[in-house]
């Protein structure tokens, strides 16, 4: 019996000018806690001592554990589709140039600890972030802010430096959340494993050794927001490899488990090995790519990277490493978003190595390339290494390059990468929200989440704004894709594949199918306890 179920949720490009509340709820059934497990490591490092904070972390695991207890005006809603209010009654740009931005806060907010919220704290919590401009980028999300004006207790106006309809998309993530500045200092980040806020779960974590082992998500009765919390705790266990949470579902130990199972272990599920665990496949946004460090002298002629471009071969490493739990991909932007190109493969077509060749011979380059591709061991999945070993063999089939590969564990990784340290490294992209700007901005914009080198005026004084100030996805194509072919001829980042995403839960749990949305945001208030078969 197969007991995989597809979900088919809309990945919407269309703004809504105007936002209104649904309402508020404080509905949920009292259950046993529901335990979740995940693979994702929260690791606080001398480089890194503040893994959790809205101002600082960049990453979809922290951003996931911050999305149940750190509130933001705007959320997206359940089946998705534009901004919904969540700590705002309503919000809405108020010209049509889309440069004044106003929202209104919902009535009665307050923090978890009984504090009250008003328009002065979503302004300083926010101001934060842009002041702290941490060395992760993150704060480029909210780069388009020139002012933030506050009326009375309930109202918050953001003034903008230039068009941007897809600021409502900003207003969700975590570094625009709502935080209490007696917790979070203005000028300072919050270190540790300590989350506050107004969410729909009040956050405890137990550490060992600098990492997280476990998080109890408890019911927040201060919560108002758009929200039905369908359960009253939720408890992530985090496990040191796929195998091992594998078992734990199989032993009745956990009852859901998420990011990140290995290929084999989707393919078993899939096939109804056990029969207490449903498979859930839900469509994904997730990206995998090599960056390259532009400045890096083994790579900065651009015909190298033209090179490697010209010899991947995408479907061999997608149907030997992930079969069809992925696809090639010719483009920062998924082929699924409104704006996607093929550029890559418009440019380079099938792979070759008389084609990479040539480009190596014009430019007057030695061969072998001697190469050192870099990839995390623990964050994307126990498949990474496979993937890379196709990477090197591929490359090194050609005759043209010489390359090894070299794995590292993430808190680790992550800062070699800002810091330069590496020339080719691999690298995931979760986005902050589903539209094509997410997919180029964070990697080609000033001050980009990647520190890179690389940069492009055209792309970033003229192209990017003005794929900015179309609210109509469908008039932003034919700048995103000037974007994208800049990129296919420059290769600072080279697109590998697109992928899906699976929950596993027994099949007593409720709300599988919207645990996670196609933008891999984690939803536990969705998770509800039914009848096992």
């Amino acid at each position: 019996m197969n007991r995989k179920t597809l979900v088919l949720s809309a990945v919407v490009g269309l703004f809504a000018p105007i936002i209104t509340a649904c309402g508020v709820s404080d509905s949920g059934s009292k259950n046993a806690a529901i335990t979740v497990g995940t693979t994702d490591r929260f690791t606080a490092t001398k480089d890194a001592p503040a893994p959790l904070d809205p101002a600082y972390t960049y990453d979809t695991n922290s951003w996931n554990l911050l999305r149940q207890t750190v509130q933001t005006l705007l959320i997206e809603p359940k089946g998705e589709g534009a901004p919904a209010p969540e700590a705002a009654e309503h919000c809405g740009f108020t010209d049509q140039g889309h440069e004044r931005y106003a929202c209104t806060l919902r009535k009665g907010l307050q923090f978890a600890d009984g504090d009250r919220i008003t328009a002065a704290t979503v302004k300083s919590s926010i101001e934060r972030s842009l002041h702290i401009n941490a060395d992760t980028g993150v704060a480029a999300l909210l780069n388009t802010i020139d002012t933030i004006e506050t009326r009375g207790d309930r109202d918050v106006i953001f003034h903008l430096k230039t068009a941007d309809a897809t600021f409502p998309y900003k207003l969700m993530t975590p570094v625009a959340g709502i935080v209490n500045p007696k917790d979070y200092e203005a000028d300072k980040l919050r270190n540790g494993f300590l989350v506050d806020g107004s969410g729909p779960y009040t956050f405890n974590a137990e550490s060992k050794k600098d990492t997280i082992t476990t998080v109890t998500f408890t019911k927040n009765p201060h919560y108002r927001g758009s929200l039905t919390v369908k359960n009253e705790k939720v408890v992530m266990r985090v496990y040191g490899d796929a195998q091992a949470m594998g078992n734990a579902i199989g032993d009745g130990d956990i009852d859901v488990m998420t990011r990140t199972m290995s290929p084999a272990q989707i393919n078993k599920l899939g096939q109804g090995a056990d029969e207490s665990v449903d498979l859930v496949e839900v469509p994904g946004l997730e990206i995998r790519y090599l960056g390259f460090n532009t400045d890096a002298p083994t790579i900065k002629d651009k015909a190298v990277r033209q090179a490697i471009a010209q010899l991947v071969d995408r479907g061999a490493l997608v149907s030997k490493v992930y079969s069809t739990q992925a696809e090639p991909l010719y483009s920062l932007v998924p082929a699924t978003l409104t704006g996607h190109s093929n550029s890559f493969f418009n440019k380079y077509g099938d792979p070759s190595t008389a084609g990479a060749k040539e480009l190596l011979t014009k430019a007057r380059i030695t061969t072998p390339v001697k190469l050192t591709l870099n990839y995390t061991t623990d964050h994307y999945g126990s498949a990474t290494k496979e993937e890379f070993e196709v990477l090197r063999n591929q490359l090194n089939a050609s005759g043209l390059f010489s390359v090894t590969i070299q794995g590292t564990p993430w808190a680790i990784f992550s800062s070699a990468e800002r810091k330069g340290k590496y020339s080719v490294y691999g690298m995931g992209w979760f986005p902050d929200f589903p539209d094509a700007d997410n997919f180029v901005a964070p990697f080609l914009d000033k001050d980009n989440f990647l520190n890179s080198p690389y940069s492009n005026k055209t792309i970033q004084q003229s192209l990017i704004p003005e794929t900015r100030r179309e609210t109509d996805r469908i008039n932003a194509v034919k700048a995103l894709t000037r974007i994208q072919d800049t990129v296919a001829e420059d290769v600072p980042v080279l697109p590998l594949w697109q992928g899906k995403q699976y929950v596993a839960a027994r099949d007593d749990i409720t709300g599988v199918s919207y645990a996670i949305n196609s933008a891999s945001v984690l939803q536990l208030w969705e998770l509800g306890r039914g009848l096992s078969r």
